[in-house]
C-alpha cells in the first residue's frame, strides 16, 4: 500500500536518484542496506522484477516521524527528463565535484522516486507535528541509495544535487 493511500501520512517532498539502469540493484541488496543504517528504519513492502532487481519498497521511521515510499523508474519516461533536469541543476552548480555529478547526470537512464511523508497525529495539529519531523532519516536513505546505484541525486523543488 503506498502511504499516499494513507490517511496518517502527509506527502512532503519528493526526491531523485538517478541512475545507469545497468547498476538497478537487487531488491534484497537495497533492503539490507537500509536496515544496516540503524535509527529503528524499517523497510516494507519489497517489490522486485522478475531478475530480482528493485522495483519499489516503502520505509518507516517512527523516531523521525516520517515514512518514504521509493519506486523505480526506467525508459523513456526518464530519457525525456534527463534534459529538463539538466536546465534546472545547471544554474546552481558551483563546486567540482557539482560538475561531475551533473556529467554523470547526463548518462542516467534510470531513477528511484523518493517520496517524503510526514506522519500526522491525529491529536496534533500540523504546525506542531512539523517540529517533531526530522529529515535526519531521509538524508541518510538519500546517501546509502545513490551510494548502492551509484547515481545521483537530485533535489527538484531547488534544483540541487546531493
Amino acid at each position: 500500500m503506498s502511504l499516499f493511500e494513507n490517511p496518517e501520512y502527509q506527502w512532503r517532498e519528493t526526491f531523485f536518484v538517478m541512475f545507469d539502469e545497468s547498476r538497478r540493484p537487487p531488491a534484497d541488496e537495497i533492503k539490507s542496506a537500509l536496515e544496516c543504517l540503524g535509527g529503528n528504519l524499517e523497510v516494507t513492502d519489497l517489490r522486485a522484477d522478475q531478475d530480482g532487481r528493485i522495483e519499489s519498497l516503502t520505509i518507516y521511521s517512527p523516531d523521525d516521524f516520517a515514512a518514504m515510499d521509493v519506486s523505480c523508474t526506467t525508459g523513456d519516461e526518464v530519457l525525456e527528463q534527463v534534459p529538463e533536469l539538466l536546465k534546472e541543476v545547471e544554474p546552481n552548480i558551483e563546486t567540482d565535484e557539482e560538475k561531475s555529478k551533473f556529467r554523470q547526470l547526463t548518462e542516467c537512464t534510470a531513477r528511484l522516486d523518493v517520496y517524503h511523508f510526514q506522519h500526522q497525529s491525529s491529536d496534533t495539529d500540523e504546525e506542531f507535528s512539523e517540529e517533531f519531523m526530522d529529515p535526519g532519516s531521509l538524508l541518510v536513505v538519500l546517501e546509502r541509495l545513490g551510494e548502492i546505484c551509484k547515481g545521483v541525486v537530485v533535489d527538484p523543488q531547488s534544483g540541487g544535487l546531493m
